[in-house]
């Protein structure tokens, strides 16, 4: 039996990821068997905010949006028969930039027809911003500069809380990515904290705030964590709660299209998020 979908998908646009074209991966996806694909490129950073990250290669370019949503659109309408194709955004949720974020989506959200909500950027003690992906060596930095790694997760937790509660306008993305992003390293610096009741309390507020939750894969690749963003164990709390469960594998690459579905609970993979009961 095939998988229906994959909802986390980049693309060349992205700075930090491939050089393979859309057609490329929409080719892929058909030759799996998928129904639907959603791009979900990262969405530019507002404007005013400085990339932390060494190689300013966080998110697609202001100057790439107009080129990224025509050629989605065409290619839509080329394969309108084959594979239902979705076009959308992964939005970053940047504390203090909430305003910046809303006009980027109220100037483009007409065109979205799937986004996810996502924490990659933290706030600082020194009100400096971090990336708390992009290595485990600026991870350590980061702990650092906040203390210890528990205060590094407690402020990964809180700004998600934040981005659940955001108010971004008509077009806010309606699905949180990689709820558990922050232990991308947690095999190399492990918290001392158990922080099964924050994230059991943000599937509450996720399921009250009525947004779904991207199942992410991408995780179970990473050498220090190996383990799916978020675990099945939050998997099966979310599916108690009866919040939509959005398979995605985050994939920078055609060839990683569904990388890890196996590992996923089968109740999510083989039908449309919206039709499952």
């Amino acid at each position: 039996m095939k998988y229906y979908g994959d909802y986390h998908i980049h693309t060349h646009f992205c700075p930090h990821g491939t050089k393979d074209t859309i057609s490329t991966y929409i080719e892929k996806a058909i030759l799996l068997g998928l129904k639907e694909i959603s791009f979900t490129e990262h969405a530019p950073l507002p404007e005013g905010f400085t990339d932390p990250t060494p190689n300013k290669d966080s998110a697609m370019r202001w100057a790439d949006v107009e080129d990224y949503i025509r050629q989605i659109q065409q290619y839509k309408k080329e394969y309108q028969s084959d594979i239902k194709i979705n076009l959308g955004f992964e939005v970053d949720y940047i504390e203090g930039f909430e305003q910046e974020t809303r006009q980027f989506l109220n100037l483009f959200g007409v065109e979205i027809d799937d986004a996810i909500l996502s924490v990659h950027m933290l706030k600082t003690p020194a009100q400096s911003y971090v990336c708390l992906d992009f290595s485990k060596e600026m991870f350590a930095e980061i702990i650092d500069e906040f203390g210890n790694v528990d205060k590094v997760y407690q402020k990964y937790y809180q700004t998600m809380e934040q981005a659940i509660l955001s108010d971004l306008g008509t077009y806010k993305p309606i699905r949180l990515g990689h709820l558990t992003l922050i232990e991308k390293f947690k095999k190399r610096y492990k918290p001392k904290a158990d922080y099964e009741r924050t994230i059991t309390s943000l599937l509450s507020l996720i399921k009250e705030r009525k947004m779904a939750l991207d199942v992410n894969t991408a995780g179970l690749f990473k050498e220090d964590c190996e383990s799916i963003y978020p675990s099945l164990h939050y998997v099966r709390l979310a599916e108690e709660k009866q919040i939509p469960l959005v398979p995605g594998s985050d994939s920078h690459t055609a060839e990683h299209l569904t990388r890890g579905f196996d590992h996923m609970p089968a109740d999510i993979l083989y039908s449309r998020p919206t039709d499952r009961k």
